[in-house]
């Protein structure tokens, strides 16, 4: 028979409660940005790194945008892969995916750091790649942790191909984790350091297409 273990209450709760968390910088989007999550949580990227950038900064010089037109009562607008949908100054414009915010970033950036389009890769493998190694992630899920909802759809302005966009597309910056939770800066309506549950926010990235953009320093 094994000898009893002692009880020790300060261990447990350690080993339950422990969180690793990266402090970061946090911006509110809900005052200037409707639209603009994918910015805000690239400029709390920029400024843990660094740079003495505004979001303005980062929205007007180096992020593709292109307006949504409307033609014979059909609505077109730009891949997202390629363009922000809209601004992220309006509320009616909806938003862009990992290739458009990895672009701006190394354009904002320069030459210190590579950023790598992680689409597809698991939030356990964002973890050990990225949050262990203390460097935040930003990761794309739904407003609040919300069911995504299939729609509107455009035709694309270069090819005339149908685009179904998954609304209630949201942009947060991933800084931590515990047992339970991955908590984020979440720029949307000021909700600051916030913790999502795990399986919810499994879902909701996935939904999402499980977009994220990492960074790493490169060498002097």
């Amino acid at each position: 028979m094994r000898d009893k273990i002692p009880f020790d209450p300060h261990i447990i709760k350690y080993e339950v409660n422990s969180v690793k968390l990266i402090k970061v910088p946090y911006i509110d989007q809900s005052v200037k940005y409707p639209t603009g999550c994918e910015s805000v949580s690239s400029v709390m990227l920029l400024r843990y790194l660094g740079y003495n950038l505004s979001v303005d900064e980062f929205i007007e010089k180096y992020l593709d945008c292109r307006d949504m037109e409307v033609r014979n009562g059909i609505l077109y607008g730009p891949d997202p892969n390629v363009s922000f949908c809209g601004s992220p100054y309006r509320e009616e414009s909806f938003g862009c995916y990992a290739p458009v915010i990895q672009g701006a970033l190394e354009r904002a950036a320069g030459e210190k750091y590579r950023f790598i389009n992680e689409t597809g890769t698991s939030i356990e493998d964002l973890l050990t790649n990225y949050i262990d190694k203390n460097m935040p992630v930003v990761f794309w899920a739904c407003i609040n942790m919300q069911k995504e909802i299939p729609g509107p759809e455009w035709k694309l302005l270069d090819t005339g191909e149908l685009f179904s966009w998954v609304s209630n597309e949201h942009c947060m910056l991933l800084v931590g984790y515990d047992e339970k939770n991955y908590y984020f800066n979440d720029p949307y309506d000021n909700n600051g350091v916030i913790g999502y549950p795990r399986e919810l926010t499994e879902k909701r990235h996935a939904a999402q297409y499980q977009m994220a953009v990492g960074c790493v320093p490169l060498a002097n």
